[in-house]
């Protein structure tokens, strides 16, 4: 090693299909964008920064290359033999491709936009467990969107009311209830005690509108814990849990997956961190692509509208840039073909209500999970209006009718266009 300058570039090397390939934007700190992407290829593989009389040469063969530099859009384009990694090890594989390299002097930014992962890799992780067939088959709904809330407000409720709020909600009409993703086991709401009520209160719920209805209930906490919480809703006869999947790591997601045979739903909590810098850090396709290997059945992807950052080309016309093919909505970069691998849900959440959904459905499609927690619960007469006012958007919008209209006879879903607005399907954002 060290005996060509720019070792870890080579622009004629055509990746193998074992290869797995990052697209990095890079921001140069001084230095050539040739020689940054050298150090990006060194850090992230087998270099160091000065050579070493330890180095083989059958090292040396299985060192990531640079093959294809863009210097106006600052891309770069890695390849990465998959012999550098432990298939089915996320987090050895995260060490990697997005460990030192982000801390960089030579580097003023580094963007991880995109990754194209070899067949080897793909088919070393489990995938979800149910995926979207088997969330629509749980619940018995085939075509429409499913509707859900979170009970709000998202901390301090008692047991008994936070059980209350979910009934609420069920009965108008929502198929899902979530907890929040700062509820766990605290004092005032202890997790056992929650758990018994809640699904008590949907029991009551299912017999009454005579529809399926889920509890996502929070499970994040320390690994060993968060299984056990797992088996609890199992044995207490839950079909869902929620787990915070960026603050328990995706080790921790990996052990959850392994011990429950629950739908999991992911909920990104700290993604802003990462993703949320267009300069620097890790993008959420990124995320959403750990995530589905590792194995989640549902995943927020954003909104478009609503109180979360995040922009219409970011969220609908993300361009899957690895391939040079388009993708038309965040949500089918979840369900891109993975052989194997079960499509993701996609789950649009953050300052919704009634009056988003035909921009919702028209832009993300049908294959969305639409939750509205303020938009629910916050409607002027109550959660049970809400949840009806939710499913009159749903079935409106589904029968090619104009919301403003169809709320003429429908009074929940005229209260909350009047309180909120309505947001129509074409417009621009």
């Amino acid at each position: 090693m060290g005996k060509r300058k720019h070792q870890f570039v080579d622009l004629n090397y055509k990746p193998r299909k074992k290869d797995l390939v990052c697209l990095f934007r890079v921001e140069p700190n001084k230095i050539s964008i040739k020689e940054a992407a050298h150090n990006i290829a060194l850090e992230s593989s087998i270099g160091t920064w000065t050579p070493v009389g330890t180095q083989k040469d059958y090292v040396n063969k299985i060192g990531a290359r640079v093959f294809h530099i863009v210097k106006k859009n600052k891309l770069i384009k890695v390849a990465y033999p998959c012999e550098l990694f432990e298939g089915g090890n996320m987090a050895n594989i995260l060490s990697s491709i997005a460990g030192n390299i982000f801390g960089m002097k030579l580097l003023k930014n580094l963007r991880l936009v995109d990754i194209e992962w070899p067949k080897k890799i793909v088919d070393s992780f489990p995938g979800p467990r149910h995926g979207i067939k088997g969330v629509r088959k749980i619940l018995g709904v085939k075509e429409r969107p499913l509707v859900g809330t979170i009970v709000k407000p998202k901390l301090g409720l008692k047991t008994k009311d936070h059980a209350k709020v979910a009934y609420d909600a069920w009965v108008g009409g929502c198929d899902i209830v979530k907890d929040d993703e700062n509820l766990s086991s605290q004092n005032f709401n202890p997790f056992k005690k929650r758990l018994k009520e809640t699904l008590k209160m949907r029991d009551r719920a299912e017999r009454k509108t005579g529809e399926k209805k889920v509890y996502m209930i929070n499970v994040t906490a320390e690994t060993s814990e968060m299984v056990k919480r797992a088996k609890m809703v199992e044995k207490a006869g839950g079909r869902y849990i929620m787990v915070d999947i960026l603050t328990v790591g995706f080790s921790g997601l990996q052990t959850l997956r392994k011990n429950t045979k629950l739908v999991i739903h992911g909920h990104r909590a700290m993604h802003a961190a990462l993703t949320r810098n267009k300069k620097h850090g890790v993008s959420m396709m990124v995320l959403a692509d750990v995530s589905r290997l590792v194995g989640v059945d549902q995943l927020h992807i954003g909104t478009i509208v609503g109180k979360m950052e995040g922009g219409f080309k970011e969220i609908k016309n993300l361009s899957y840039e690895m391939k040079k093919q388009k993708i038309k909505e965040s949500s089918n970069k979840l369900k891109q073909n993975w052989r194997k691998i079960k499509p993701v849900f996609a789950v649009s959440s953050g300052g919704l209500h009634p009056g988003h959904i035909p921009y919702l459905i028209e832009n993300l499609g049908k294959d969305i999970i639409i939750q509205a927690g303020g938009g629910v619960n916050g409607h002027p007469s109550g959660s049970i209006a809400g949840g009806r006012a939710m499913r009159q958007a749903v079935d409106a919008h589904l029968a090619n009718k104009d919301l403003k209209e169809y709320s003429k006879n429908h009074d929940e879903l005229k209260q909350a266009i009047d309180e909120w607005g309505y947001t129509k399907p074409n417009a621009k954002k």
